[in-house]
């Protein structure tokens, strides 16, 4: 039997709209995303917390070949992002084959039909010729496993699902959590609560955010002359790639960048709390990079305020009017706010069951042997599978790097499952080997491996103490190698019959 679809795409973020984007082009339109929130658009939909932006300069946090020119800001605000998205599923025709508040439960390889079939939550299965995973690496929160937290009387909300409703106006709020999202959040709850505590495990490094409001003037040229928002990308994306990635992914080479990095966020640190004892608390242990490092202009200074207390002290539990620390001390709040990132390793590679030939299961292989995925997108024993959330895939800072070099990726390789007739494609082992080999070797440069990362709790490490989220070549290479990788790298199967079995069938 023919499948239903060309492909299933699981998760309606920029990742997967990409990947459908890169289907249509090879005519391949009959595709279904699946998307368990009710909307489209991935953490831009799911994250509405106050103070929400990019940390990425907006020229650059967009797909090249989908230029914005009305971004407000320098570093555009969550709420631009989100409708960015639905430009983007509208002008592309996407929204139409989008099905939301649908919960994949998992999908298996067929090996007689050659197809996936895809289970859904209260609903029945639907079957696809190839399966596509774009659920993004932060995806699956983490809510923190404290005692006691279950008992709390009052508010707690997570980051990733804020009440709209929450009213932090003359509460006393605790904030659990000094990563990323904290950085953009802690200041606005500073302005409103009555006492803010913030609870830090790890400190972070913050450098400067040269965040200033795009002039209309410069909105109208980028409209009028795309090739000058062209430019501004490629400027960004150089600086970017220069400073930061050489700084953490070349460490052994360019260890002056990653001092010099340092020495910037500790400036900015000197220079924004007046506190010696706050600033050393504030200052990390670690090296540059180790943790994904942030930008803010006002996240130190909200220390110097008299309502706002830093406490580092671990959390020995939680009680229905408080949090108590391991030194016994415990301090009273209304309202708990986790800010507590998400769970990467233990349940978000993959975010679904996915099992291939031979009964093989993704996560379980993954867990018990080594991450690992060729090039980013295959693994060997799933075939007509792609990952786009997988180790080794990110590429450079921003995530439309990685999405736009996996859409060449697969363009290139549908393309000749086409010309051969082929109705399935799959990673040899020897590709994968040697690839996974390449990417721990660069890797052995970079500061994870060559610097002082041991107390940087970082979520960049799984639990084999490997860093395998980014790619470590540079932008570029990702590029290059996504349109001319060596097509015997895979093993394409011919159609058993005529082209309804192959992927000429579009």
């Amino acid at each position: 039997m023919s499948p239903q679809y060309d492909a299933v795409i699981v998760g309606a973020g920029f990742g997967g709209m990409g990947a459908a984007i890169a289907l249509d082009r090879l005519g391949l339109s009959n595709l279904v995303i699946l998307e368990r929130e009710d909307d489209l658009g991935g953490t831009w939909h799911v994250n509405r917390y106050p103070g929400l932006a990019v940390d990425i300069a907006s020229v650059t946090y967009s797909y090249s070949f989908e230029p914005n020119p009305h971004w407000s800001r320098l570093f555009a605000p969550g709420e631009e992002l989100f409708r960015y998205a639905h430009h983007v599923a509208d002008k592309y025709d996407l929204k139409r084959r989008m099905r939301f508040d649908t919960v994949v439960e998992g999908a298996r390889w067929d090996e007689n039909a050659h197809h996936w079939v895809v289970a859904i939550e209260n609903s029945d299965p639907i079957t696809a010729r190839c399966l596509l995973t774009a659920t993004g690496f932060l995806s699956q929160p983490h809510r923190p496993d404290i005692p006691g937290i279950d008992s709390f009387a009052g508010d707690v909300v997570h980051t990733t699902a804020w009440d709209a409703e929450f009213e932090p106006e003359g509460r006393r709020v605790g904030i659990i959590g000094t990563g990323a999202t904290a950085v953009q959040l802690v200041p606005e709850l500073a302005k409103r609560a009555e006492e803010l505590t913030v609870y830090q495990r790890t400190p972070i490094w913050v450098v400067p955010k040269l965040d200033v409001p795009i002039p209309a003037a410069v909105q109208r040229l980028f409209a009028r002359l795309p090739f000058t928002q062209w430019i501004a990308r490629a400027v960004s994306t150089s600086i970017l790639e220069a400073i930061m990635v050489s700084a953490v992914l070349h460490y052994r080479q360019a260890k002056f960048l990653n001092r010099a990095a340092a020495l910037a966020a500790r400036a900015h640190l000197r220079a924004q709390v007046r506190s010696r004892a706050v600033r050393s608390k504030l200052t990390p242990d670690y090296d540059f990079g180790c943790k994904r490092p942030t930008f803010s202009n006002h996240y130190f200074r909200v220390f110097n305020r008299p309502n706002v207390h830093l406490e580092t002290n671990s959390i020995d539990h939680i009680e229905p009017d408080g949090i108590v620390t391991t030194d016994g001390h415990k301090t009273q709040i209304d309202s708990l706010v986790l800010a507590t990132g998400f769970n990467l390793w233990d349940v978000n590679f993959p975010a679904i069951e996915i099992v291939g030939r031979e009964g093989r299961n993704l996560g379980k292989w993954w867990r018990d042997n080594r991450f690992q995925a060729y090039e980013g997108v295959a693994v060997p024993h799933f075939p007509n599978f792609l990952t786009l959330s997988s180790p080794y895939s990110y590429s450079g800072l921003s995530y439309f790097t990685t999405i736009e070099s996996q859409m060449k990726h697969m363009t290139r390789l549908l393309r000749e499952a086409r010309r051969r007739g082929s109705d399935t494609f799959e990673v040899t082992e020897r590709a994968n080997a040697e690839f996974l080999d390449r990417m721990t070797d660069n890797l052995d440069d970079s500061v994870f491996y060559r610097g002082s990362c041991q107390t940087s709790r970082s979520y960049y490490f799984n639990q084999h103490g490997e860093a395998a989220i980014l790619r470590p070549t540079s932008t570029i290479n990702a590029f290059r190698e996504a349109g001319r990788f060596a097509l015997d790298d895979y093993e394409f199967t011919p159609a058993d019959t005529g082209p309804g079995d192959s992927w000429t069938r579009s």
